[in-house]
């Protein structure tokens, strides 16, 4: 089947795929690589967020921000305004209604009705030791802000939305243990998993 035919297929079946899962499960790595190899759009929340740190003066750069100091004063900005994550959300939904489209994001597993959602579970201990050496900082600083970012973001999506990010995982399709995997395990496992379930047989897949 041509390429030409593949985004065809893709367009017709409007597909939006959702990947969650806490900081340091891979999930952002996953819905890059998901959008690019069945020729989908991508949209973050984390990104989207960042912009509107931008517009109130933060500094977002690099890896691992979210867990710096200025992350974190950002996020405790977010919990007491929810204004911030309505913005984002509303903009998600509005890609989600379009189609086509790949949402990294915390929230849109809850909101978006008709979407084939993917959680991705990690210990702490094992998300730690990814965020500490993507970040170049020492484990036990990422474990400890790891925890305190959770325990931030677990707390807005519980006033925002009333669910419980981690624990409930009623919204979702495929949930895949990533502990013992390397990322490109998972990606082949989702993609397995996406071409008989979402787009039967990989007829979307861009090879």
């Amino acid at each position: 089947m041509s390429a030409g035919a593949k985004d065809k297929h893709v367009a017709e079946r409007a597909v939006v795929i959702c990947v969650c899962g806490m900081a340091g499960s891979g999930k952002s790595r996953l819905a890059k690589s998901v959008a690019r190899v069945y020729g989908l759009r991508y949209f973050s929340g984390g990104d989207a967020l960042k912009l509107l740190a931008i517009e109130r003066g933060y500094r977002p750069s690099g890896r691992g921000w979210w867990e710096g100091p200025e992350g974190m004063r950002f996020l405790r900005e977010r919990n007491a305004d929810p204004e911030f994550d309505r913005k984002v959300d509303a903009k998600l939904l509005a890609m989600a209604r379009e189609g086509n489209v790949v949402l990294d994001s915390w929230t849109m597993p809850w909101l978006v009705k008709d979407g084939f959602n993917i959680w991705l579970e990690a210990s702490s201990d094992v998300r730690a030791k990814r965020v500490a050496g993507r970040d170049g900082i020492n484990p036990d600083e990422a474990l400890k802000a790891l925890v305190e970012k959770e325990n931030c973001t677990k707390a807005i999506y519980k006033k925002l939305y009333g669910f419980s990010l981690g624990v409930d995982f009623s919204p979702f399709d495929l949930v895949l243990d990533t502990n013992g995997l390397e990322a490109e395990e998972v990606f082949h496992v989702v993609c397995r998993v996406l071409d008989n379930v979402v787009f039967r047989s990989g007829q979307g897949r861009n090879r």
